[in-house]
């Protein structure tokens, strides 16, 4: 970690016009008995001007990622045309959920099925129908999560109830859509034989609609990388699954006659 800590710099509690950022917890320096105090910042009221990270000597704090129209997007990715049409791939739009900013990404797909560019949108499914509705049509594929049938569980675990998610995963199926049905497999979470069975008997029901069941095995490499962005919240912490465990969950959903792969 650059941040020398609050005592040796603090810039950035000056720069935050917003007061978002304060003193954090100490930490031991790496290979010293000194202690520093790092900074804490309160994400929910950010709202990511940058000027901390202008303020930073170290460079511990910046700023990521790069602001596009549709129109550069759009003339970056047509560059690539030629191994898309070698591969049989396209273009994902993922995120975070690309949806939760639905005119953006409907211009875009728009853009792209204008150049016959194959599209996947990598999505929750908790968004608004009326936003399905819209973007349904320029999208080739939706990459799609189930993490929970069981909806007061997966508000437990994730904020939201799961009615409008499979709400949305059956309007794309009525409507013609094509989708990719990803689990992420969280032991102690959704990895029950009762649960998988249900999903697997949900994903059944979406008929041709389904091309694929992917398994995404639960790891825990963006434990520390959350922390570090807020240490104030209890992050979840499982072991990752065994492989025996994994493939007993793709034979559970084999057996109902669905194409499954680990990823």
């Amino acid at each position: 970690m650059r941040c020398v800590g609050v005592a040796d710099c603090g810039k950035c509690l000056s720069a935050c016009a917003k007061g978002v950022i304060t003193p954090g917890r100490l930490t031991r320096k790496p290979a010293a008995q000194e202690e520093i105090r790092h900074i804490h910042i309160d994400r929910s009221a950010c709202d990511n001007c940058g000027d901390c990270a202008a303020a930073c000597r170290y460079k511990a704090l910046s700023m990521c990622g790069t602001d596009y129209t549709v129109e550069e997007l759009v003339m970056r990715v047509s560059k690539d045309i030629p191994f898309y049409e070698q591969s049989g791939g396209g273009v994902t739009l993922s995120g975070g959920e690309p949806l939760s900013q639905p005119e953006f990404i409907l211009q875009l797909a728009k853009a792209l099925k204008a150049r016959d560019i194959h599209t996947a949108i990598d999505t929750t499914g908790c968004v608004q129908t009326k936003v399905m509705e819209a973007v349904l049509p320029y999208t080739d594929l939706f990459l799609y999560d189930l993490k929970h049938m069981d909806s007061e569980q997966h508000r437990v675990a994730t904020g939201v109830s799961n009615e409008l998610i499979l709400q949305n995963a059956q309007y794309i199926a009525k409507s013609g859509g094509k989708m990719q049905i990803r689990i992420p497999v969280i032991p102690d979470f959704n990895d029950s034989e009762e649960n998988i069975i249900e999903t697997g008997k949900f994903c059944r029901s979406l008929g041709d609609a389904v091309t694929i069941v992917q398994l995404l095995p639960y790891h825990n490499l963006g434990a520390m990388k959350y922390q570090r962005i807020d240490d104030s919240k209890v992050v979840l912490e499982a072991e990752p699954p065994s492989d025996e465990k994994i493939r007993s969950i793709k034979k559970l959903l084999e057996d109902l006659g669905l194409l499954v792969t680990v990823h």
